[in-house]
């Protein structure tokens, strides 16, 4: 028998929490960000899962042709652009939108000859100050590539720093929305500005926000930006579930210690079963004691410290756990943000971590 260890995508919450997408921004139309290999759900999974968007978003080339093999006809649009001359061709061959963030590629695009149009995403940094050009800069920039014979359509967009929070006091998303109208002034191309803060918290900035595309990420996958509202709030389903079983029980007593450095110690009597999980999977080594996990059903906590291949989990509340208990790790019962969040990580990282030695199995969310 295979190691107890699986994840389960949900590829029915895939098509809820895209559907929910589209209600929070019923005008625009949605890139599905696939980036990371879907979040670690499986890039074939995340473009079945996401059928429906209007178009696919990632960062990796290689991977864009692989969703052309894989049989995606809808645009392609690559985050961070192209990162040599050679990528230029697979643009127009394969129909991949590219963003422009920086002046390097605009001097690419205008010394390599396109033999068909291709269209791209002009990048504006308005004031997250990873990609882009500065809002003074940007309609330069545009000037140059609309100058370019093989350009097509150029699509207006940038990327918000704390979608999560409205009125974060060092930068909100209506000061680089403002930032963004003034440095796109006068510029033709459809908008993209929304991540998934944007979208969840459109009909608040609904007068200050005006999308034609947006770019939702980790909401698809089940999780939040962060902000303190949950993803059941929001209407969100879990996309992976992360399950394991119990496969070994100890009794400890009052002063015992658990685990590589004998972090955690034994209040009184208790129980600790041993899960088939560690940090070879995926899950975080930096894992507090008391991060949450499920043992039949009940919620209990990690104790000791995560080692490569096991962890260890208070089964003291479960009455009748034993060799063989079904553990939910994260997932369908756990919200995957509440694991990130004791754990002192974000559910994106989780999701992304999923190693390659687990298995992986699809199914819905609410079945076994």
């Amino acid at each position: 028998m295979p190691r107890p260890l699986h994840a389960i995508i949900h590829l029915d919450a895939m098509q809820h929490n895209l559907a929910r997408a589209r209600a929070c921004a019923p005008t625009a139309r949605a890139w599905a960000v696939v980036k990371a290999n879907a979040y670690g759900h499986g890039l074939e999974r995340g473009m079945r899962g996401f059928a429906q968007a209007d178009g696919l978003a990632l960062i990796e080339t290689e991977n864009a042709l692989r969703l052309r093999e894989l049989g995606w006809v809808k645009p392609i649009l690559l985050l961070e652009g192209i990162f040599d001359a050679a990528d230029v061709p697979l643009l127009a061959e394969h129909d991949i939108n590219s963003t422009v963030h920086c002046i390097e590629q605009i001097k690419i695009l205008e010394y390599t000859q396109l033999y068909r149009p291709i269209d791209v995403h002009l990048k504006m940094n308005t004031g997250m100050n990873r990609l882009g050009f500065r809002p003074d800069e940007y309609a330069a920039a545009y000037k140059r590539l609309r100058a370019i014979p093989g350009i097509r359509n150029i699509t207006l967009m940038t990327h918000f720093a704390n979608a999560d929070e409205l009125q974060n006091p060092r930068l909100s998303i209506a000061e680089q929305v403002r930032r963004f109208r003034e440095g796109a002034e006068g510029l033709e191309g459809q908008r993209s500005l929304s991540n998934s803060g944007g979208v969840l918290h459109q009909a608040a900035l609904s007068k200050e926000l005006h999308n034609d595309w947006v770019r939702p990420g980790v909401m698809l996958y089940g999780g939040t930006p962060g902000g303190g509202v949950t993803a059941r709030e929001y209407g969100l389903l879990p996309t992976m579930t992360l399950k394991s079983e119990i496969i070994g029980i100890q009794q400890l007593q009052k002063g015992d210690t658990v685990g590589y450095g004998s972090r955690f110690e034994a209040p009184g009597p208790m129980t600790v079963g041993v899960v088939a999980c560690g940090y070879a999977d995926g899950y975080p080594r930096h894992a507090e004691h008391g991060t949450p996990v499920l043992v039949d059903g009940v919620k209990t906590r990690l104790v000791g410290r995560v080692s490569m291949d096991m962890m260890t989990v208070d089964l003291t509340p479960i009455a009748n756990a034993r060799v063989g208990s079904k553990v939910t790790l994260w997932g369908d019962g756990l919200p995957i943000d509440e694991v990130a969040n004791s754990a002192g990580t974000i559910g994106y990282e989780l999701m992304c971590a999923l190693a390659p030695r687990v298995r992986v199995a699809e199914g819905r969310v609410g079945t076994d």
